[in-house]
């Protein structure tokens, strides 16, 4: 290539790979989308610059400065593409009106079922809905339907869902709506990258007719229902003499899906490093390649002995090449196609293509190219770990290159050598990876060292080949399934030792993105005052440690944890908890929520108060006590076996300092102290007050009006600056007496989007407004973020870290219209 053509080829490559991904990233950041035209003209535009340059670049004398000027140019066109692709997506949307609605439906199963105790998960495209009054509704694009089995039928054979069959039927549609939490899973970030623009539940009961099967037509999603009758096919084999985790690792390595991987399993499974291959991760895909290409090419020249003329039109490597690469393409399709598998068939595409034109290219471009066409095929797989974890590692590999080493002669020495290699990339791809996994997961595995040493020569060499051999001979899935046991027998005894997961507050992604670049500094073949600066660079993720309250201030932070309250209160030392949220699916709020919470800001709470014993309020205090064991409990109750250990009663008068912070209970007045008939559990609920007057936060569980007008009678002076109020906004709490007493600065109502129990209350809504109160609800808002240092203040996460993608954080006085005022409270407890 002469230097005059320099704009195409391998130069053009790397400021192009760049442009593609900056110009994706920042696409990715935007709160709002623009219109249709202002993406076409910032692409016709970024298009016209392009051919003109391209014609000027033909002419260049110096190629390479040249090459530079289409980095701008690909960031334009990937922002304009991605914002084009954006559009589309959002204009699927289940609009607003349809949110909640219940349709008779006839819907087409679109992907692999997940299947549970309480019934089947699957995607489906809606071929029709209409509404109750006769309305047709249209609803394009993927819709995530829950189909449960009631209690009284789980016994009873589940309805066997499969790709290809349509289905009519009773649905309620709602539109995806995750938590807004600073840590912990994006639910809303994750539907809109799979493409999910509505959520369902299937309704079957005494008002609805179970639904019925109409058409069965397996051709329409041949890969998807294989999957599924593979997946069926091993779960029917080993189900009866395995545990499910071992099925699952088994199903999990032939089809992708980790779905029947029991949670506790996984938690070891992250906590040893090993879940990198549970997935079909690109190891996986590149040893199938490896087999592919052998095995076409060995065909190939077998077939060429009998037919001479085959191999001069078409020689046994060129076959081989592209047959390998086809056969791992398909085999990653069939897998599920993530991330690492897209990876992993981007780069052999291009290594073979290069070796077959005779080229060579330096890796960094190879593996920078396939970045940006990762990014072409999936945008939104820029928010996603295994994005970054997988891109990073190849890295890693590539710039560490091979041992120096003399030959050996010997199985023995081989073994040693091949032993010793393994360590060096195990050791060295840890290192690396660890800033990124800080950052990502607020933790870094001390025995994942050993475990991959264990597991990935295991993993790979041994089950995956057999495992994959049992689609060809089932009765080996039997014998994967019994390896799968004993690797898991082996993690979990990791996962056990003390110490085995080292946990850091999560930095900041500044000092993450320079910690990466400082890890690879340390482990790639440069000199050493360059590994020297790469390690200044790692020092402050190791060393972060998010700010704290001054002394004589605190914060209060307010998760959105749905229909339920959780409040973090931090001093300059010390952190408490007040309330344990709500049960979430098989899970509950203090491990989806509170723990990642807690983690990434580096605090263990000094105490936990357990308000009273609702579930929405206590279903976290199992996971707490397992998570805190030498944390001070206070409740208003006897939590019982679920704790297990010792526990205070929240008495009114029972204060405590921490760091210039004064804390106290006003509530319940006493040990034996009994409600009214009518009150129960809500009425004993713990009341906590923090700091004093103007600069205070009261929170105050699920008292009613007769208890808040109590509290005032005992203490006429009593103020504050934050109240949360109590009973998720219900109309027999929050009562306009208690406010004008309170005078508080800053109001915020936990509770659930669109809860069935129409929280918070329109005449709740109304009492506020009527005092010019500023509030929000976590519904709307996201998690809250409330200072003593600024008592009117209140942070909304929705506002804070805003995407297209996520649902509006709509004013607070909208949050009223969530239920109609004649249904509202109805339902509540």
């Amino acid at each position: 290539m002469t230097q005059g053509r320099g704009w195409v080829g391998r130069r053009a490559v790397v400021p192009a790979g760049v442009g593609w991904i900056v110009g994706t990233a920042l696409q990715l950041t935007q709160p709002a989308l623009w219109t249709l035209a202002g993406y076409a003209a910032l692409g016709l535009a970024a298009a016209a610059v392009a051919l003109s340059w391209a014609r000027r670049c033909r002419q260049a004398p110096d190629g390479a400065r040249c090459a530079w000027g289409w980095l701008p140019v690909a960031a334009a066109l990937a922002f304009a593409l991605t914002g084009v692709r954006a559009l589309a997506l959002a204009a699927q949307a289940l609009p607003a009106h349809a949110d909640g609605a219940r349709v008779q439906a006839v819907w087409r199963v679109t992907a692999l079922p997940q299947r549970g105790e309480g019934g089947t998960r699957f995607d489906a495209e809606l071929l029709q809905a209409t509404r109750a009054d006769g309305t047709p509704l249209t609803v394009a694009g993927t819709v995530r339907v829950s189909w449960r089995v009631p209690g009284t039928m789980r016994d009873a054979a589940a309805p066997q869902v499969l790709p290809g069959q349509t289905w009519r039927g009773v649905l309620r549609l709602r539109a995806p709506r995750g938590l807004a939490n600073p840590y912990g899973f994006d639910a809303e970030t994750w539907w809109w990258r799979e493409g999910v623009v509505a959520t369902a539940s299937v309704l079957s009961g005494v008002r609805d007719a179970p639904p019925v099967l109409v058409t069965d037509e397996p051709w329409r999603v041949p890969v998807e229902r294989a999957r599924t009758r593979v997946r069926d096919a091993i779960v029917e084999r080993l189900a009866a003499q395995h545990p499910p985790a071992a099925v699952g690792l088994v199903a999990a390595l032939v089809t992708g899906d980790q779905a029947a991987i029991p949670g506790a399993d996984w938690a070891a499974i992250r906590a040893t490093g090993v879940a990198h291959l549970v997935a079909i991760s690109g190891l996986h895909v590149t040893l199938f390649a490896w087999l592919a290409i052998a095995v076409v090419q060995g065909l190939w020249r077998a077939v060429g002995r009998r037919w001479p003329g085959l191999l001069l039109h078409c020689p046994a490597p060129v076959a081989a090449g592209v047959g390998g690469v086809a056969l791992a393409w398909a085999y990653a399709l069939f897998a599920g196609w993530g991330v690492p598998a897209q990876r992993t068939v981007v780069m052999l595409a291009a290594v073979v293509a290069l070796q077959l034109s005779g080229r060579r290219w330096p890796w960094p471009v190879i593996w920078l190219g396939a970045m940006a066409v990762a990014l072409l095929i999936d945008p939104w797989a820029w928010w996603q770990p295994g994005f970054w974890l997988s891109f990073v590692a190849v890295a890693v590999l590539f710039g560490l290159g091979p041992a120096p080493s003399a030959p050996r002669a010997g199985v023995g020495a081989w073994l040693v050598q091949a032993a010793r290699e393994l360590l060096r990339v195990q050791a060295v791809v840890t290192l690396a990876l660890a800033p990124l996994t800080l950052w990502w997961f607020g933790h870094v595995s001390l025995v994942g060292l050993v475990a991959n040493l264990i597991a990935i020569p295991w993993v790979t060499w041994v089950m995956t080949p057999v495992a994959l051999a049992g689609l060809l001979a089932p009765p080996l899935w039997g014998l994967a399934g019994w390896m799968a046991q004993g690797l898991l027998e082996l993690v979990h005894a990791l996962a056990a030792w003390p110490g085995a997961v080292w946990s850091r507050p999560a930095p900041p992604w500044p000092l993450a993105l320079a910690a990466c670049a400082g890890a690879l500094l340390c482990v790639w073949r440069v000199p050493w005052r360059w590994r020297w600066g790469g390690a200044l660079l790692v020092w402050p993720v190791l060393a972060y440690q998010p700010a704290a309250p001054a002394p004589g201030t605190f914060e209060v932070l307010l998760p959105d944890v749905g229909q339920g309250s959780a409040a973090i209160v931090r001093t300059a030392r010390h952190t408490l908890l007040f309330d344990a949220g709500p049960p979430l699916g098989h899970s509950d709020a203090a491990e989806r929520v509170l723990l990642p919470w807690l983690q990434a800001l580096g605090e263990r709470p000094s105490a936990i108060v357990v308000s009273h014993d609702d579930s929405d309020h206590a279903a976290g205090l199992r996971t707490l006590a397992r998570a805190y064991p030498g944390a001070q409990w206070w409740t208003s109750f006897d939590p019982g076996a679920r704790h297990g250990g010792a526990f205070s009663l929240c008495t009114a008068g029972v204060a405590w300092e921490w760091d210039g912070v004064r804390f106290e209970f006003l509530h319940p007045p006493a040990p034996d102290w009994v409600p009214p008939a009518r009150g129960g559990d809500n009425a004993r609920s713990c009341v906590l007050r923090i700091g004093q007057g103007a600069r205070a936060a009261l929170l105050t569980g699920d008292i009613r009006e007769a208890e808040e007008l109590a509290l005032l009678r005992a203490d006429p002076t009593l103020r504050t600056g934050l109240l949360v109020a109590a009973h998720h906004g219900s109309r027999t709490s929050t009562a306009g007496p208690w406010l004008d007493g309170l005078r508080p600065q800053a109001v915020v109502i936990q509770a659930g989007w669109r809860n069935r129990y129409g929280h918070p209350h329109p005449q709740v809504v109304q009492r506020l407004q009527a005092r010019r109160i500023p509030w929000v609800n976590t519904a709307t808002c996201g998690a809250v973020t409330w200072r003593s240092t600024a008592p009117e203040r209140l942070a909304c996460e929705r506002e804070r870290r805003r995407r297209y993608w996520m649902g509006a954080p709509a004013g607070a006085v909208g949050a009223a219209e969530e239920a109609p005022a004649d249904t509202a409270d109805a339902a509540s407890p």
